[in-house]
């Protein structure tokens, strides 16, 4: 499956329910595909969100995300890679999103215009304000190794197949987001380059 299993574990069911609707739709079964969209839609939609800082770019994006997939599913050999699968249209289409549409823009100035100098505004809101932000911040590339690992729970060779890099360079997305956002909420400024020199 998917996710890296130990000889003899089972996987779970979850994964193997999407293998068995992926087989189906791939025959032509369009309720096989109406249930793995219903299943699949909410997280892309929050992988897309994560990706693009922009709710009606969002929606956009995933969108133009489901129509690839269904493009591409036939073509799919295995059944158990679909989540990386989806990912890497979501990633793809994204890209081109971005260079189109958004480049480097943010909604970190709208966001800071929501009342966090009130001493009453919820702990817990300002966190989660924090982290968006701080994600928002993000390069796309990090921004989204770090919502699938964060939140998805895909390994570094997944995000690594999603995003067409070496394991090295996932690794080193996920690491540099994972510094960056800890400096972030800490009020810390994270360094610019990495150990070689490399811009960050």
């Amino acid at each position: 499956m998917t996710q890296a299993l130990r000889p003899g574990s089972v996987p779970p069911a979850g994964a193997v329910f999407d293998e068995l609707l992926v087989m189906l739709a791939q025959q032509g079964d369009k309720r096989a595909l109406e249930r793995l969209h219903a299943r699949w839609n909410p997280r892309l939609a929050r992988a897309a969100l994560r990706y693009t800082g922009d709710a009606d770019l969002a929606r956009d994006l995933v969108q133009e995300c489901w129509i690839g997939i269904w493009k591409g599913l036939g073509r799919l050999r295995d059944p158990a890679r679909f989540r990386a699968y989806a990912f890497a249209v979501l990633h793809r289409r994204g890209a081109d999103h971005l260079r189109r549409v958004i480049g480097e823009r943010t909604h970190a100035a709208a966001l800071a215009d929501n009342g966090t100098d009130d001493p009453s505004f919820p702990a817990m809101q300002a966190e989660r304000l924090a982290l968006h932000q701080a994600f928002a911040a993000l390069p796309p590339d990090q921004r989204l190794a770090a919502h699938l690992h964060f939140v998805e729970g895909l390994t570094l060779r997944e995000i690594a197949e999603v995003q067409d890099v070496a394991t090295g360079t996932a690794k080193s997305r996920l690491f540099h987001a994972r510094r960056k956002l800890k400096a972030a909420l800490s009020g810390q400024t994270p360094e610019t380059t990495d150990p070689q020199g490399e811009p960050v």
